[in-house]
């Protein structure tokens, strides 16, 4: 096991393992499409440089995603407060500026849990119907800011994505 850290919520790191990670708006902040395209955009950056991204969804309010932590320069795994700080700061920045606000855009803190081997395939199909078990689309693959690896079978990845 790597680590243990808490801040409010406990924190468990380990070697190798595949995350699910939620974040939200902080005051349940509606980010309209454009916000949600940049959110996205982040975990995109991020994916094949500290996390391989298996699956991702930008809700209204709130972010899920499931990865595994990538190896730094050091060979160690990067730390999810490294991971989620790059993905959460620099995206509350850019959409910030978008909608012409200041302040916190996130909640300080993420809720993570790594996946037993017989939870990854449950919270990757959560994901997937995500957008659809709220409303938001008939199908997942008419959900604009769904994203799953090209890896990843069983639904449609929608037009210009992996």
């Amino acid at each position: 096991m790597k680590g243990f850290y808490r801040r409010n919520l406990p924190h468990i790191e380990k070697f190798c393992a595949a995350y699910f990670v939620t974040f939200r708006t902080l005051g349940d902040l509606f980010l309209p499409p454009s916000a949600r395209t940049i959110a996205l955009s982040h975990c995109l950056f991020e994916n094949g440089r500290k996390i391989e991204l298996y699956a991702g969804v930008i809700m209204p309010n709130h972010a899920h995603l499931l990865f595994t932590a990538l190896e730094g320069d050091q060979g160690e795994p990067f730390s999810l407060a490294e991971i989620m700080k790059g993905i959460k700061g620099v995206s509350a920045r850019n959409i910030n500026q978008l909608l012409s606000r200041k302040g916190s855009l996130w909640q300080d803190e993420s809720f993570d849990r790594i996946m037993r081997a017989e939870e990854f395939e449950f919270k990757r199909n959560y994901i997937i119907a995500n957008p659809t078990d709220a409303g938001l689309c008939h199908r997942p693959e008419e959900y604009k800011w769904l994203w799953l690896s090209s890896a990843q079978t069983g639904v449609s990845v929608p037009h210009g994505r992996e």
